[in-house]
């Protein structure tokens, strides 16, 4: 997150929103932010060595200092800091002091330094866990009540700040001694006591340390402060000057929240779009369309209303015959459209006019559903529609000529899932334009792609949310219980919003040259997927119930199994318990502790100490495979089978990945892993209707042979056209052993480099997958590159490009943006790199399947075939196939996929057909 000019703002962003937050939430009369200055503090007097192996801060987190600074003078709210002292004593000088006089004070910190100053009077508060910390949690934290933190942090030190403490006692082993002797200075008088003796010499040798370290810890209370405590009363912000920092940080999704929260008025600006949501070169709003101004775009009034009379809306269709555009945005009753009611419907034409048309609005069935005052109150608890509302089918006979009129441009947000809705009520909505998928085309990867993003992005507006209108929680109701005042502003703002955003969005195609990529990829597959979600795929929910009895045997087998190789029962679900386990019991090599305490048991910790031959946690890997997928496929599955339709309908996104791949959800069926036995039996449980078999397309090697073409590599281009076995001929040429004859283990070997070479694999994630020694691995790789070295070239040169570009490109003109190219840190730097190099691969196959997808429809139409498209999963598409059709389905669906795009090597399809999915692929 930076500025336009380049500064990084996200440290200053995150400490804007959590000091409103906790102003907002604290019932407190005085607030003040407390800062440190420079690293030398009377400590260093004392020890010269004090938190001298700190290492320096993170480059982009320097600048953000003085700006966190500038934040909170901007909010009026008293900032503190004096030379020679650290926050944390000016914290407990004035929170000493303020007690004092019998206030009630909290310091908002995690620092656990801090906890020696809990009292009565004196609290503590995580921000980050909204936890208050009290007596019992310091003693929780340090096993001694907040009075004798100072003598148990004095004998464990500290490494973080270098306070030396007692060598070989830790805070568990203070807190004993503490409690045992009552103070530090009584436990050092009697060490003679200590029966343990290298603990015993430890406290002799170390007493001194020990003092010194007591030194270091205690926080100064007495501290010369220079500002007085009356100086932190709460005022609220000027409107000038926090408007100007806000706008000088570019932070415009915060400039209504600050406006809205403390009553003030926005100094005008000239209206611009966010520079880091644009790409290069590209700073101001586009010229608005002819008619409108930029003030039209973002109005400062808004005009919404309600309609509910025929006439009334007849009206407004009229109107929008005249101007030949519409926004358009539904209410339903649930967000699964294939099961949802339409509730309402909203309508705009001119930025800052709206209406909402309420169909199906009714009287809350339970009382206290919905506490709102008005319109929607409980009754005596029979359902029942609210009056003057226009009935249902009459408002869509008016509505349905206009929504199919082909001279009528339909725009909106995320248009596909209104598409399905006004679909299952025999409308038929097109064309149509989507600001979702304006945005994605041309900002993705900058930044989210909904409305209430783009809404702070584009318009500086923060909008009204769902639970603002319907509540939250269990307390939450669907949209037909909300009363029609409130319903009217949240739908209203939506269709609003959206038309604004398509007037700053769609001229930016043009501009940006990035028309086709929208007009001939994004655009036309939304009425392709909408066809395939509404279809959905018949799933078998005894073969599921069936695998989840299985899996949930082995389960239990591999518990005991491993039970018996920890020599403990214990659950093997917590990743905490086996950590202790593995590390503490067990003893075995890698244990590393995170910010819990707890060990890290993540599969790259496990899957090293099984390549290393321990067999616990091979079979944890085992156990944890077959748990997840019980959890998210066999036993999720059958709960989402649609009871009208007997099918599952998962939902696809256009604008989930920068590369332009498609993601599904709810159910996920993209990631069902096939690679395992036990995957592949998921997928038995897709099956194909009575009378119908189903047809899996799968590109072949279709991400290799566009390596080959955008890096020009002849050898693979040469092999392709001849049909070889790349893989084979790869270790031929790296390894030079002859193709005939070949070892399997050294074909894999290739085909791990050459899949690997896509995504920027290392030497060590090659050796780890591989299980060889890195510098093996290494070598494989520098083989490689030496006989393809335009694929290195290609690397180089799409670095470079990313670099001065900001974004990398497809074939087909699609711009994958790297934001964190240019980041200092070397970790987030080599990655975004590594996307860099692979973007362009991947999306370009993504782009592929997308023009294949978006032609097949029309092909089988126009060869009289009823085969239908159910699902895609990333290079493969699934079809469900009239027996008869089989063949004919065949020759089309791959001539298709092969003429989907025309490059150096051919593009190959794998076609096979099955009563089920495991069995077509």
């Amino acid at each position: 997150m930076k500025r336009s000019d380049g500064t990084p703002t996200n440290a200053v962003f995150v400490f804007t929103k959590m000091l409103l937050k906790i102003v907002d939430d604290a019932d407190a009369d005085h607030i003040a932010v407390v800062f440190d200055t420079k690293r030398k503090t009377f400590r260093n007097d004392i020890y010269p060595e004090y938190k001298a192996n700190r290492e320096a801060p993170p480059e982009e987190l320097i600048p953000q200092f003085p700006l966190v600074r500038d934040a909170t003078r901007a909010f009026n709210i008293a900032c503190v800091e004096l030379e020679g002292y650290e926050a944390d004593d000016l914290i407990a000088t004035y929170a000493r002091h303020a007690a004092g006089l019998g206030a009630q004070v909290t310091i908002v910190s995690s620092d656990k330094d801090l906890m020696q100053l809990v009292s009565e009077n004196i609290l503590m508060m995580d921000p980050m866990k909204a936890a208050v910390i009290g007596r019992d949690q310091v003693i929780e934290k340090f096993g001694v009540p907040p009075e004798q933190v100072v003598d148990v942090q004095a004998l464990a030190g500290d490494s973080t700040d270098n306070v030396p403490g007692v060598r070989g006692i830790g805070i568990k082993t203070a807190a004993q001694l503490i409690n045992d002797y009552g103070s530090l200075d009584a436990l050092l008088s009697r060490t003679a006591e200590i029966k343990q003796p290298k603990r015993r010499e430890s406290l002799i040798n170390d007493a001194e340390m020990a003092r010194l370290s007591r030194e270091l810890v205690r926080l100064k209370d007495d501290v010369p402060v220079e500002i007085p405590l009356e100086e932190f009363a709460i005022r609220p912000p000027d409107a000038e000057p926090v408007f100007a920092f806000l706008r000088a940080m570019e932070f415009k999704s915060l400039i209504p929240t600050v406006a809205n929260r403390y009553g003030l008025d926005v100094p005008p600006e000239p209206v611009r779009v966010a520079a880091t949501a644009l790409p290069t070169g590209d700073d101001t709003l586009p010229s608005p369309p002819a008619g409108t101004s930029h003030a039209d775009i973002n109005p400062d009034t808004t005009d919404y209303r309600l309609v509910r009379t025929p006439e009334a809306l007849m009206e407004w269709v009229g109107r929008i015959y005249d101007t030949g555009s519409v926004t358009i945005d539904t209410e339903t009753t649930s967000t699964d459209s294939m099961q949802a009611d339409l509730v309402g419907v909203s309508l705009s034409i001119i930025p800052g006019e709206a209406c909402y048309i309420p169909l199906a609005h009714r009287k809350p069935q339970v009382q206290g559903a919905l506490d709102f005052e008005g319109e929607g109150s409980a009754d005596d608890g029979t359902a029942g529609l609210l009056p003057d509302q226009i009935p249902r089918d009459d408002a869509l006979s008016i509505l349905k000529p206009m929504l199919e009129d082909s001279s009528i441009l339909k725009i909106g947000q995320n248009l596909k899932y209104d598409i399905q809705i006004l679909t299952r009520y025999g409308i038929t909505v097109g064309p149509v334009d989507d600001t979702m998928l304006l945005s994605y085309v041309l900002e993705g990867g900058q930044h989210g792609h909904g409305m209430d993003t783009l809404a702070g992005v584009h318009l500086g507006r923060q909008t009204i949310k769902f639970k603002d209108v319907a509540g939250a929680g269990k307390s939450q109701v669907t949209f037909d219980l909300v009363p029609l005042d409130r319903a009217l502003d949240y739908a209203a703002e939506d269709a609003d919003i959206t038309g604004r955003l398509h007037r700053i969005l769609k001229p930016r195609l043009v501009r940006n040259r990035m028309t086709t990529v929208y007009e001939t990829l994004e655009r036309p597959l939304i009425t392709v997927l909408e066809g395939m979600e509404r279809a959905g795929v018949k799933v078998d929910a005894v073969t599921l119930r069936t695998l989840s009895e299985d899996f949930a045997l082995r389960m239990a087998e591999l518990e005991i199994e491993i039970h018996a190789l920890a020599g403990d029962a214990f659950n093997v679900g917590s990743p905490k318990q086996l950590g202790e386990i593995l590390f503490d019991r067990m003893g075995l090599p890698g244990g590393r502790k995170g910010k819990t305490g707890a060990y890290a048991t993540g599969a790259d910790v496990l899957e090293s100490l099984a390549a290393e031959g321990h067999h616990m946690p091979a079979r944890v890997l085992d156990w944890r495979q077959l748990s997840k997928l019980k959890s998210t496929y066999t036993d999720a599955l059958v709960a989402q089978i649609n009871p009208r339709t007997g099918r599952v309908h998962t939902s696809y996104s256009q604008s989930g990945a920068a590369t332009g791949r498609l993601s599904s959800s709810d159910p996920n069926l993209q990631n069902i892993p096939i690679r395992t036995e036990e995957g592949r039996k998921i997928r038995t449980a897709f099956i194909a209707e009575e009378g119908y078999r189903l047809l899996s397309a799968d590109y072949s090697q279709i991400e290799l042979r566009l390596l080959a073409h955008v890096a020009r590599i002849d050898a693979l281009v040469e092999a392709f056209k001849a049909g070889a076995d790349i893989h084979a001929m790869t270790a031929s040429q790296v390894f030079g052993v002859p193709v005939e004859g070949m070892d399997p283990m050294v074909r894999r070997n290739a085909k791990a480099i050459n899949f690997g070479i896509i995504y920027g694999i290392s030497a060590f994630g090659l050796s780890r997958q591989l299980s060889i020694p890195q510098g093996e691995a290494k070598a494989y790789i520098d083989a490689y590159f030496e006989r393809y070295p335009g694929i290195r070239a290609y690397m180089e040169n799409t670095r470079k490009f990313a670099r001065d570009k900001g974004y990398v490109e497809t074939l087909f003109g699609r711009r994958c943006h790297t934001p964190e190219i240019a980041n200092k840190l070397p970790n987030y730097r080599a990655f975004a790199e590594r996307a860099a190099i692979n973007a362009p691969i991947q999306g370009g196959a993504a782009d592929i399947i997308k023009r294949a997808m978006i032609d097949l429809p029309g092909a089988l139409r126009d060869a009289g075939l009823s085969s239908r498209m159910l699902l895609q999963v990333h290079d493969e598409l699934i079809f469900e196939v009239p027996e008869a059709e089989v063949a004919q389905t065949r020759h089309v669906v791959v001539s298709v996929m092969e003429n989907a795009a025309s490059l150096r090597v051919p593009l190959v399809v794998d076609a096979g057909v099955g009563d089920n999915w495991a069995e077509a692929h």
